[in-house]
């Protein structure tokens, strides 16, 4: 089955939304490392009903009006990665976890590494929460999308992480103090 592609611009950057008929199934950064999420043969289709949908719920999300997204989904991997991304899918908007706490989730501490892999190869970045995930230690990690988007989401959900670099530490606990600037369209990053 062939895949439907169409480009959106976002605060992180120009990003391809991916369909495979009526489901969502990659959602791809500008600078995505190439094999990262593998797929099929793919066309452009700007009209593609759960690409328009999916390109309307980010915006909303962008704005500080979305904080969960219910287009319908399918994702393609192991059957590790894809109890790795149904975690994901239960951290809340303006929470973080650790990767020890979601391989606790999945009865195995021991997978710690497995669920960094796992986390590193989602395909449905930003809606199945890759960029909420840090380190144990509360320190943020590597990202698709470089740190400096897993920096933004997390100030658009309302954790601040000034000063963090990858290495240094938020509270994993933290949840969502949003904030705006004077002009309600725009976010303040904390």
């Amino acid at each position: 089955m062939d895949y439907a592609y169409k480009h959106i611009d976002s605060p992180v950057g120009r990003l391809t939304l991916v369909a495979r008929g009526d489901k969502l199934t990659a959602i791809l950064w500008e600078n995505d490392r190439a094999g990262r999420v593998r797929l099929g043969e793919m066309a452009q289709d700007d009209a593609c009903p759960v690409l328009l949908e999916t390109a309307r719920q980010l915006a909303d999300y962008f704005a500080g009006r979305r904080t969960s997204f219910d287009v319908p989904l399918a994702f393609d991997g192991t059957d590790f990665q894809k109890r790795v991304w149904a975690a994901l899918l239960t951290i809340p908007y303006g929470q973080t976890r650790t990767y020890l706490e979601i391989a606790r989730e999945l009865g195995n501490e021991k997978a710690v590494r497995a669920v960094g892999a796992a986390n590193g190869r989602n395909p449905i970045s930003i809606i199945a929460p890759c960029h909420r995930v840090i380190g144990s230690g509360g320190e943020l990690t590597g990202f698709a999308g470089g740190l400096h988007a897993k920096k933004l989401l997390l100030a658009i959900e309302g954790i601040s992480t000034e000063g963090h670099d990858a290495g240094a530490a938020i509270d994993p606990g933290r949840k969502a103090q949003h904030r705006r600037a004077a002009d309600p369209n725009q976010l303040s990053l904390l």
